[in-house]
């Protein structure tokens, strides 16, 4: 990757020296993630403050004198199928048929329908607590601070704070100066699945609703409250339990707390000191305080919504809406399930860089829970060995079906497998790559080399292929194999298991890999645009959401501006097409992505600019709403489903203005907006195991520091253009590049020559 063998050598600096260098070099925000500050009413739940520890969620919001609490529990979910998911027929092979044959009304009736008509799979609704104070007492703000986990409220004298608690299931609710009255509410939306109403109940000062779902699945809500001098104390639970068995007696127990310890005390013990590390792992310090918020609740999120350590206690990782179900009286949008044709995969693609490990690991350790279930869709539904992952899919991972295009795609399983490399990448830890990521990898390898056939020239393709979400679910969508989208895809896993394999040591599995990835074509161009097609006679001529086929060009990085000639006018041209046909048909996830791309394609401002235009898709709260709720016209999308996938692409694009690390090497604000002409940050994880800190002012690189976590060599692009930096140990210059080799924990900084005591 080092393009010049020009060798120079910078002196090393002595301690002395270094301590000269103006400092503290590192200067982090003075009070962190500021606040969320919602002035009342706050009249929609979707525009609530969000709370969740990876098990319990809720949502506070209010208006009048009512302080509404919407509750969720990531583990409630019915799982049953409908009918036509179990037939014989439902497979693979009558897929190609049905295309073959042109028979669009039994593809819809066999793959679309059942998605669309029938209410279940879905996520549940865990119902709402609601505290009405006097009638005076009328709402004011509700406040998250995102530092505590924390939501304060104020209505009329009464201060209200709320918490879930990092490490109890418990929502902890303090009213200090009043004793509202307290009414739970049970999910009515859940009518629509033939649940019988919630079985409601109270004794001394503990009231509940217990109910029954389908499969032996019944769930509690139990509020206990603890009055005195000074106001009232509730603590409150989502209880489930399975297989017919009563989940309120451990329900009621749970709520039973110490009263002589107290809000504070209990959340002191069970809660801020969880909040308080979380914030250490890095930090980010932007001049655009919109643009920092977004940043700021997408941390906040992988808090609250993803916790490796809560995966045995009904936690899971975050499926469209995190662990905030919609509370409008029904279910929630697209059944609020795991889509593996974009949003999974996005709502996971910011964790790395924050250093946020552990929360990338919830999903990944939930992936390799499934592969059972994965295999046997392999086989049931393919008819191959290996795995698969439903495109889209239930808590169990059971296929739901839907627009059977995407939602049965085989190649969304090489996008899942691209966040295990990319884990192992960024911490370059062998046992993740020798017990996870390279089995559960090599398994959608195999299951995908299976769907393979040579063609007339010997190259390999599949039998069916789309690109997520062109032509919707018509005919249209059935694409000339292979798609830009499948075939990125496939060039990425295999890649990327040849190069797993390499690190493991095991070639002769390497060069198996190798020899896949040479039979397969090379992507899709355009004659008359140079542009990335959708696939062979398919180019992008018209607005679209989803950029499925630039796939290469971000996330996957298989093309890059830095490559040759070739490959740079390749990127530009299908950024230039993209942006050419407007954005009439984008989301908000859309606009967040396209920043990605614009900041890999080091376009700083146009990066920036398609940043700031997302931020008309979010609501008060900061959640990503899908549709345009400027009224400004950016898109014809008006609606306001709330999905996370916007909110953490929204991130991730601001990791891609202020450090890349693919190929190789790492780059210190490779995108970095001309408006950001001071912007700093601490601790962003690098790939290769680097911690990365940096300092830029008046639009000047002026420090850099880099620490080890595995040791190696370090390759960093030079961040000063051309000026030689002084630097804590000697480096080498090869061309644009510094190299280095650090020990595990060793650390070197670089300061700009012009820095001065």
């Amino acid at each position: 990757m080092i393009r010049s063998s020009v060798l120079a050598v910078l002196a090393l600096v002595s301690c002395a020296l270094a301590q000269e260098r103006i400092g503290p070099q590192e200067r982090p925000p003075s009070a962190g993630p500021k606040a969320i500050d919602l002035d009342a009413p706050v009249a929609r739940w979707d525009d609530g403050a969000p709370l969740a520890n990876g098990v319990l969620g809720a949502l506070v919001w209010g208006d009048a004198n009512v302080l509404r609490i919407s509750l969720d529990r990531a583990d409630l979910w019915d799982e049953r199928l409908p009918e036509t998911l179990r037939k014989p027929e439902w497979t693979y092979a009558t897929m190609k048929r049905l295309v073959a044959e042109g028979r669009e009304r039994e593809l819809h009736e066999l793959f679309d329908v059942p998605y669309d008509t029938v209410a279940y799979p879905t996520k549940l609704p865990g119902g709402r607590v609601e505290l009405t104070f006097g009638a005076k007492q009328l709402a004011k703000r509700i406040r998250l601070d995102p530092t505590r986990g924390e939501v304060t409220a104020g209505y009329g004298g009464s201060r209200v704070r709320v918490v879930v608690l990092a490490h109890l299931d418990l929502v902890l609710v303090r009213v200090d100066a009043d004793s509202p009255s307290l009414e739970l509410v049970p999910p009515a939306g859940v009518a629509q699945l033939g649940y019988e109403p919630a079985r409601v109940g109270s004794e001394g000062s503990s009231r509940w609703f217990v109910q029954k779902a389908a499969d032996g699945l019944s769930y509690a809500v139990v509020a206990t409250s603890y009055p005195d001098s000074k106001g009232v104390t509730f603590a409150i639970t989502v209880g489930a339990a399975r297989g017919g068995a009563d989940p309120l007696p451990a329900a009621r127990t749970l709520t039973l707390i110490d009263p002589t310890l107290g809000y504070d005390g209990i959340a002191k013990n069970f809660h801020y000191g969880f909040w308080s590390e979380h914030w250490k792992a890095s930090w980010v310090k932007l001049p655009d305080a919109s643009i920092q918020a977004q940043y700021d609740l997408a941390r906040y999120v992988y808090g609250a919504g993803s916790r490796v350590d809560r995966l045995n206690d009904g936690g899971a990782p975050l499926p469209l809406q995190g662990l905030w179900t919609a509370d409008e009286g029904g279910l929630p949008p697209w059944k609020g399930d795991y889509h593996n044709d974009l949003n999974t995969q996005t709502t996971y693609i910011a964790y790395g860089p924050m250093g946020y490990a552990d929360a990338g690991l919830c999903f990944l350790r939930y992936l390799e829970g499934l592969t059972p279930s994965f295999a046997r869709f392999a086989k049931s539904f393919y008819g191959v060995d290996g795995l698969v992952a439903p495109g889209v899919m239930t808590l169990a991972g059971q296929a739901t079906g839907g627009w059977g295009q995407y939602s049965l795609s085989p190649t969304n399983t090489a996008w899942l497998a691209h966040l295990f490399e990319q884990h192992w990448r960024l911490t370059g830890e062998r046992a993740f790559l020798e017990s996870s990521a390279y089995p559960w990898c090599s398994n959608a390898g195999e299951a995908l080399l299976a769907l393979l056939a040579p063609n007339d020239a010997g190259k390999l393709r599949l039998p069916l292929s789309t690109s997520p979400e062109i032509f919707d679910n018509s005919m249209r969508a059935w694409l000339a194999p292979n798609s830009n989208y499948d075939q990125a895809l496939l060039v990425s896993l295999f890649g990327s298991l040849r190069d797993m394999a390499s690190a493991l040591g095991r070639s002769a599995e390497a060069e198996r890999w190798s020899a896949v990835l040479g039979r397969l074509e090379p992507l899709d161009v355009d004659p008359a645009t140079g542009a990335l097609t959708f696939a062979r006679g398919t180019p992008y001529a018209e607005s679209h959401r989803h950029f499925s086929h630039a796939m290469a060009i971000h996330p996957l990085g298989l093309i890059d501006v830095e490559g040759p000639e070739a490959e740079r006018k390749l990127v530009e041209a299908t950024l230039e097409q993209i942006e050419a046909r407007g954005t009439d048909w984008w989301t908000g996830y859309s606009f967040a992505w396209f920043a990605c791309m614009q900041a890999r394609a080091a376009h700083g401002d146009k990066a920036l600019g398609f940043l700031e235009k997302y931020l008309a898709f979010t609501g008060r709260n900061g959640f990503h709403l899908n549709g345009d709720q400027s009224g400004k016209g950016l898109s014809k999308f008006t609606y306001r489903p709330f999905t996370l996938e916007g909110n953490m692409l929204a991130a991730q694009a601001v990791h891609e203005m202020l450090l890349q690390s693919w190929g190789g090497i790492v780059r210190v604000f490779p995108a970095t907006s001309s408006q950001w002409a001071d912007v700093q940050f601490s601790s962003l994880r690098a790939q290769g195991g680097w911690r990365v800190s940096a300092r830029r002012e008046g639009g000047v690189t002026r420090w850099v520091a880099i620490q080890s976590d595995a040791g190696g060599r370090l390759v960093l692009r030079d961040p000063f253009a051309g000026a030689d930096p002084t630097a804590s140990k000697p480096v080498a210059r090869e061309g644009r590049d510094f190299v280095v080799t650090l020990a595990p924990g060793e650390k070197l900084e670089l300061w700009h020559p012009d820095e001065r005591k």
